[in-house]
């Protein structure tokens, strides 16, 4: 049975809090192999390179997880798995994200060897209090207030062939999880917001753009959110509305950096939309959002009696 994402996320934000373990979520990760992706593991073991695996992991993870969208980001000789998370705006997630990157780098290990290191890993979130926990699992270069919670690889790395246990029952499989996609479809509004937040970060977002990736036509997409009483543009408004505010109240980046990762071609034109969103200014609003640091209070000396 489905749990709501929202309970999941608190539930890992206060385990590590009331345990005081910042690496909580890695812990957990380190738990997870393929049998936990259920039918998608045998789709992936069939696969070629460990590249194709992950574009198929890309198509069926929101089976699983409806909150959280994998992308694939390609450079010249590197290739970077993105991940992003759509919650509501006031949610913390850096537990989940953790737990997201770290249970993708174990399906990378499983697929390249246990001795294959990314190139680096990165998340959005500020950095934790002891950075040992993090560089001893992933064993590369951790980096936080980035615009991207990923993984970094060499282009190489995932195009090797993989060796192949023959079909199996992965066609059954296959065929199942597109059953369970098209089902999925039903519920547009949702799928269509979890694309918006997966898009966004790679510039703009278009509704051509997120047809395309539910294979369907523009017009059917809106016919679709229609059924639903919305509309593709009030649907990104709401998607960009929560992003910014994640971004603004849980990292140090620039309002500059953010208005490019939310699809804004000038920091001005951000500024405009948000006050227009939220009745003042982005800088304003994160003042208001991020409580200042409290100062340390002098000693009070104890009175002789």
């Amino acid at each position: 049975m489905p749990l709501p994402m929202e309970a999941v996320v608190l539930l890992l934000e206060k385990s590590a809090e009331i345990s005081g373990c910042e690496d909580f979520a890695l812990r957990l990760a380190a738990q997870r192999s393929f049998t936990n992706l259920g039918p998608i593991s045998l789709v992936l073991k069939e696969e070629a390179t460990a590249r194709q695996a992950l574009e198929t992991l890309c198509r069926y993870l929101r089976l699983l997880n409806a909150s959280l969208i994998t992308r694939l980001e390609e450079n010249a000789d590197t290739i970077t798995i993105r991940e992003e998370m759509h919650l509501p705006s006031g949610t913390r997630t850096r537990q989940a994200m953790e737990l997201a990157v770290g249970v993708m780098f174990r399906i990378l290990r499983e697929l390249l060897g246990e001795a294959w290191q990314p190139l680096r890993v990165g998340f959005a979130h500020r950095p934790p209090t002891d950075l040992v926990p993090h560089q001893a699992f992933f064993g590369a270069t951790v980096t936080f207030n980035l615009n991207f919670n990923g993984i970094a690889c060499k282009r190489g790395d995932l195009e090797t062939i993989q060796p192949r246990n023959g079909p199996g029952l992965a066609h059954v499989a296959r065929q199942y999880l597109e059953q369970a996609l098209e089902t999925q479809l039903h519920h547009t509004q949702e799928t269509v917001r979890q694309l918006i937040a997966a898009l966004l970060p790679a510039g703009r977002c278009t509704s051509q753009q997120v047809a395309a990736h539910l294979r369907i036509d523009r017009r059917t997409l809106h016919r679709y959110l229609a059924k639903e009483s919305r509309t593709f543009s009030r649907l990104l408004d709401e998607v960009r509305l929560e992003l910014a505010q994640r971004q603004i109240r849980d990292t140090d980046q620039p309002l500059s950096v953010v208005a490019g990762l939310l699809g804004f071609s000038t920091p001005s034109a951000f500024g405009y939309w948000f006050r227009q969103q939220m009745g003042c200014s982005a800088s304003d609003w994160r003042k208001k959002a991020v409580p200042a640091p409290v100062a340390a209070q002098p000693l009070i000396p104890l009175l002789r009696h």
